[in-house]
């Protein structure tokens, strides 16, 4: 996710009760070239339809297996400029900011903090919906999330998870603070027992930036009821700067990517719990971390094709999961070493698969080799690794589809992918066939209208019964519910 930033806006004051709002179609033209070949952010000259044709290789199909929705069709259409200046979508389409830092959270506990990130929706009685929301705040955080007994681990720690409780309109009933006093809370992932597990991006130690404890672990929150989970690590699962992860819904292994910041870049993981599947609190019971090896591969920016598999993929005991001398990566591992790569982000779990994203790589900071994107796939049984998409170079950044982070399901049966990277920032759409499109831009112009700085997306994820897209923006903090005809 990106380096925190505080910067002034004058959007930040809207109600955080402000109402749905219809935007109406502008046509636009779409007639950009680049050339015979098409690049990630080109849009399909002469069609007047929002949809970019990435230099994609590979088998979308892939990134589908085991799931039984319908295949995907290419976009809803150009995205329509926002008279609000928020977020432009598709016609038809409407959003409702749901939150907004700095509002006033319903529990009375604070003001809703900065930098909204990873998130995840989760089914309530009598057809609410619970949203467990990261905060991925740093000790300059312009908001930190309120300190509450009992659910705080480290008072000096200015990040943590906040919850919404929404009616089966997407009203407002309530917003609390989940878990407070961790750090750098980015992505993470659900458990098939319907929690969320935050992660720490940091490896800060006690008496760094003025902590008081250890920082980057996993935490478990419960968004209903936070008070069932607490703030306890889970110290077994590693202490490293941890991005998002998976979970194999048949053994409860658990496959954990690292976003490390500097070289030799971060590690795959797996998590083997003593006590898997058994529900909320059975993480804390310990389990053994392994890193994977894929031998002869030092470095997986160098595999450049799609298609490209490993067989008998190796997992390595972390020697020291708590890094107490040495962080992980840095570790030894043998005269084999380890795997290592750049920018490890968003992970899912997908038919019998865990899959993972590399949002991109340059050998200007020390990888191997330069890419713009990668998405592998990993099968447990078949011990086998197979890099699915390349994603190709780009020239207008203004256009949706570089750099790939937050992944999740769509209810047509493609993709949501949030986007990290240059210029305009989207949500972009991926079809089962391998096209691209812009389901939201973001319009947060922060600064002056002719310089405008990008507030990117994070934590997309649909309510469960996939009417409504649940997404943030990072800065300013602003969480969406966006609904309209999905197919």
């Amino acid at each position: 996710m990106s380096s925190e930033t505080s910067r002034p806006t004058t959007e930040a004051s809207r109600s955080t009760t402000e109402a749905s709002r219809t935007v109406t179609e502008v046509s636009r033209s779409a007639s950009r070239t680049s050339g015979p070949v098409a690049s990630r952010r080109q849009v399909l000259a002469g069609t007047g339809a929002a949809v970019a044709s990435i230099a994609f290789t590979g088998a979308f199909s892939e990134l589908f297996a085991g799931t039984a929705a319908a295949r995907g069709h290419a976009g809803y259409g150009p995205l329509v400029p926002d008279p609000d200046g928020l977020l432009d979508l598709p016609r038809g389409f409407r959003y409702r900011v749901l939150s907004r830092e700095g509002g006033l959270l319903r529990s009375g506990e604070g003001l809703v903090p900065s930098n909204h990130d990873g998130m995840a929706a989760f089914t309530g009685r009598h057809g609410r919906v619970h949203l467990v929301r990261n905060h991925e705040n740093r000790v300059t955080a312009r908001i930190p999330v309120p300190v509450v007994e009992g659910l705080t681990y480290d008072p000096m720690g200015k990040g943590g998870c906040t919850a919404l409780e929404l009616d089966g309109r997407n009203n407002v009933l309530g917003e609390h603070v989940a878990i407070a006093g961790t750090a750098v809370n980015c992505a993470g992932g659900r458990t098939p027992w319907n929690t969320w597990l935050t992660c720490e991006e940091t490896e800060d130690r006690a008496g760094t930036n003025g902590y008081t404890k250890d920082h980057g672990f996993i935490f478990e929150v419960d968004g209903a009821d936070p008070r069932r989970t607490g703030a306890v690590p889970l110290t077994a699962m590693g202490r490293f700067q941890h991005e998002a992860i998976a979970i194999d819904p048949g053994n409860g292994i658990v496959y954990e990517t690292e976003d490390a910041f500097d070289k030799p870049f971060g590690l795959f993981y797996r998590f083997l719990p003593n006590k898997p599947l058994g529900g909320t609190g059975s993480l804390r019971a310990g389990g053994h971390l392994e890193a994977m090896r894929v031998p002869g591969v030092p470095d997986l920016s160098v595999i450049q094709e799609a298609g490209t598999s490993f067989e008998g993929i190796e997992w390595v005991p972390v020697p020291d999961p708590l890094a107490d001398g040495t962080p992980i990566r840095f570790q030894d591992f043998g005269p084999r070493g380890i795997t290592h790569a750049q920018k490890l982000e968003g992970c899912y779990w997908g038919g019998s698969s865990v899959y993972f994203v590399s949002s991109f790589a340059r050998s200007g900071e020390g990888s191997a080799a330069d890419h713009h994107g990668q998405v592998w796939r990993y099968e447990p049984k078949r011990r086998r690794l197979t890099l699915v998409i390349v994603f190709g170079a780009g020239k207008d950044v203004d256009l949706p589809g570089e750099s790939p982070d937050n992944i999740c399901l769509a209810p047509d049966g493609g993709l949501m992918v949030c986007e990290d990277g240059d210029g305009a920032q989207h949500v972009f759409g991926l079809t089962r066939g391998g096209e691209v499109y812009a389901m939201a831009r973001g319009r947060q112009n922060i600064g002056t209208p002719d310089k405008p700085e990008w507030g990117e997306f994070a934590g997309v994820t649909f309510a469960p019964d996939g009417s409504t897209m649940y997404v943030n923006c990072y800065t300013p903090g602003t969480t969406f519910a966006v609904t309209g005809p999905w197919r």
